[in-house]
């Protein structure tokens, strides 16, 4: 079964305000991809539910989590912008885009802009960034878990939070990640895969 546009607004419940800016960001994600190789070519045919709903799964969670207060999100190692991007057009908040290829950055600053996403677009590694206070470090198919928390360790304050897309090897990155850091663990299973499964970690102290 083709799963696309129509597909993806019946799961998510999206408007159709927000489906329409989705719609741009996936058309300029197969005009880009043709030049660029933003993500795996595999994946193209079916970007609706391998991105686009890999992202947006988390939006309902944080939602239950924050209510509908608008998060500051630092989204690390965002590649071609997901999940941050797509939760920054989603509403949950204001999202910044840390990714040191430049191309990358170029491409989600059009999509930023052909969407009005609220976005800062980073072009530079997340050791060069000075620290800022935010809501919930992101992270989607970039390192293991250890290697996310201490790169996220200048940003974490006692109320910040990291949600992580994972695939089946979350539990072998979970136990490395706890022989130094202390943390809540809850795990909601994936919509777009299987295998998969979102991290929520809270109450993160370095051990």
């Amino acid at each position: 079964m083709t799963y696309g546009p129509d597909e993806f607004a019946a799961e998510t419940h999206v408007s159709r305000e927000t489906l329409d800016k989705l719609k741009i960001y996936a058309r300029l994600l197969a005009k880009w991809q043709k030049a660029k190789n933003l993500v795996a070519n595999s994946t193209i045919e079916a970007m609706w539910q391998r991105h686009f709903l890999d992202s947006a799964q988390m939006a309902p969670h944080l939602k239950s989590v924050f209510g509908d207060r608008k998060l500051t999100m630092l989204d690390i190692g965002s590649g071609a912008g997901f999940p941050g991007l797509v939760l920054a057009i989603m509403g949950v908040g204001h999202a910044h885009m840390v990714e040191a290829n430049g191309r990358k950055c170029i491409f989600m600053g059009q999509v930023s802009r052909e969407t009005s996403a609220e976005a800062t677009i980073h072009n530079v590694r997340i050791e060069e960034i000075e620290p800022f206070p935010v809501d919930v470090v992101i992270s989607r198919a970039c390192a293991r878990v250890s290697q996310l928390l201490d790169w996220a360790a200048p940003f974490l304050s006692d109320t910040t939070e990291m949600w992580l897309l994972k695939g089946e090897g979350a539990d072998e990155e979970l136990t490395e990640a706890q022989s130094c850091w202390k943390m809540t663990v809850d795990r909601y299973g994936s919509l777009s895969d299987p295998g998969g499964v979102v991290l929520r970690l809270s109450g993160i102290k370095k051990l």
